[in-house]
């Protein structure tokens, strides 16, 4: 297949490149610079520009969006308008969203929204959480599916071992690598289209 990661040299989308070059798959890695990421094809591109993305998306059997919004004081609105402007221009190719812990669910109420929930953490989970809602509302015809990580995140080790739910947490934590083999099990094997679901190793 052939896929595209926006977000390409980041914590996870580096692991999603990773994980779909040893599957033998045709990455193009997408970058705002352009970064050189061996065994890809090289694309630089903003998330905003809707005329590049949907050609990507035109060129491309799946499209991954690991891109997040800013944790240095950007305007988390810029980054919002972005994905939907890609959630608006991927018809015709399939659309993996890396999507936020914050906005899972426990007896109906997001972990965001609970009083343990960390306050460092919040502003990104509530935009994540925006753009999950976004999604729900784009046009028929996107091909979507969102993967939100277990509550803890952070490189680790790949042992292809993890477990799945929808709405509610999976475990505790996940692995980037681990991460990464859940989102190319379901390009590979659609189980979760236009829907959202969680992974988690524990």
């Amino acid at each position: 297949m052939k896929i595209a990661v926006y977000g390409a040299t980041g914590m996870v989308g580096s692991q999603i490149v990773n994980e779909a070059l040893t599957r033998g798959h045709e990455v193009t890695a997408v970058s705002r610079r352009g970064a050189e990421v061996a065994g890809t094809v090289v694309r630089a591109a903003d998330l905003a520009d809707a005329a590049t993305f949907a050609a990507i998306a035109d060129q491309h059997d799946a499209v991954v969006l690991a891109t997040g919004p800013s944790r240095t004081g950007g305007d988390h609105g810029e980054w919002l308008t972005a994905m939907k402007t890609a959630y608006s221009n991927a018809s015709g190719t399939r659309l993996l969203v890396v999507g936020g812990a914050g906005a899972l669910e426990i007896n109906g109420t997001r972990l965001v929204d609970t009083p343990e929930f960390p306050e460092a953490y919040k502003a990104e989970a509530l935009t994540l959480g925006a753009a999950f809602d976004a999604i729900k509302e784009a046009p028929a015809e996107l091909d979507w599916t969102m993967l939100a990580p277990a509550p803890v995140i952070q490189p680790g080790v790949r042992t292809g071992a993890y477990n799945t739910a929808k709405d509610s947490p999976a475990g505790d934590s996940i692995s980037t690598q681990d991460y990464a083999v859940a989102m190319l099990d379901e390009i590979e094997r659609p189980t979760y289209r236009n829907a959202r679901f969680t992974a988690a190793n524990n």
